[in-house]
Protein backbone atom coordinates (compact mmCIF):
# COMPACT_ATOMS: atom_id res chain seq x y z
CA UNK A 1 0.00 0.00 0.00
CA UNK A 2 2.91 2.36 0.66
CA UNK A 3 4.04 1.90 -2.94
CA UNK A 4 0.72 3.22 -4.25
CA UNK A 5 1.16 6.34 -2.12
CA UNK A 6 4.68 6.91 -3.45
CA UNK A 7 3.43 7.17 -7.02
CA UNK A 8 2.76 10.72 -8.13
CA UNK A 9 -0.75 10.01 -9.48
CA UNK A 10 -3.42 11.45 -7.15
CA UNK A 11 -5.75 8.89 -5.64
CA UNK A 12 -9.20 8.66 -7.12
CA UNK A 13 -12.39 9.39 -5.20
CA UNK A 14 -13.28 5.70 -5.35
CA UNK A 15 -9.97 4.72 -3.70
CA UNK A 16 -10.42 7.34 -0.99
CA UNK A 17 -14.00 6.20 -0.32
CA UNK A 18 -12.89 2.56 -0.20
CA UNK A 19 -10.13 3.37 2.31
CA UNK A 20 -12.55 5.46 4.38
CA UNK A 21 -15.17 2.68 4.38
CA UNK A 22 -12.55 0.17 5.54
CA UNK A 23 -11.39 2.54 8.28
CA UNK A 24 -14.97 3.05 9.51
CA UNK A 25 -15.57 -0.73 9.52
CA UNK A 26 -12.40 -1.24 11.57
CA UNK A 27 -13.42 1.53 13.95
CA UNK A 28 -16.87 0.02 14.49
CA UNK A 29 -15.29 -3.40 15.07
CA UNK A 30 -12.91 -1.92 17.64
CA UNK A 31 -15.80 -0.20 19.44
CA UNK A 32 -17.76 -3.47 19.56
CA UNK A 33 -14.74 -5.31 20.92
CA UNK A 34 -14.19 -2.66 23.60
CA UNK A 35 -17.87 -2.81 24.54
CA UNK A 36 -17.60 -6.59 25.00
CA UNK A 37 -14.37 -6.41 26.97
CA UNK A 38 -15.34 -3.46 29.19
CA UNK A 39 -19.15 -3.36 29.31
CA UNK A 40 -19.40 -0.95 32.26
CA UNK A 41 -17.03 1.57 30.73
CA UNK A 42 -18.72 1.25 27.34
CA UNK A 43 -22.13 1.84 28.92
CA UNK A 44 -20.83 4.93 30.72
CA UNK A 45 -19.36 6.21 27.45
CA UNK A 46 -22.69 5.64 25.68
CA UNK A 47 -24.55 7.54 28.40
CA UNK A 48 -22.05 10.42 28.26
CA UNK A 49 -22.38 10.58 24.49
CA UNK A 50 -26.18 10.57 24.71
CA UNK A 51 -26.11 13.39 27.26
CA UNK A 52 -23.72 15.35 25.07
CA UNK A 53 -26.01 14.92 22.07
CA UNK A 54 -29.10 15.94 24.07
CA UNK A 55 -27.49 19.13 25.32
CA UNK A 56 -25.85 20.10 22.03
CA UNK A 57 -27.30 23.23 20.45
CA UNK A 58 -27.64 23.17 16.65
Amino acid sequence: MAASRDSRAPETDAERRRRRAQFLRDLAEARELRARVQPRRAKAARLRHAMRMRTFRW
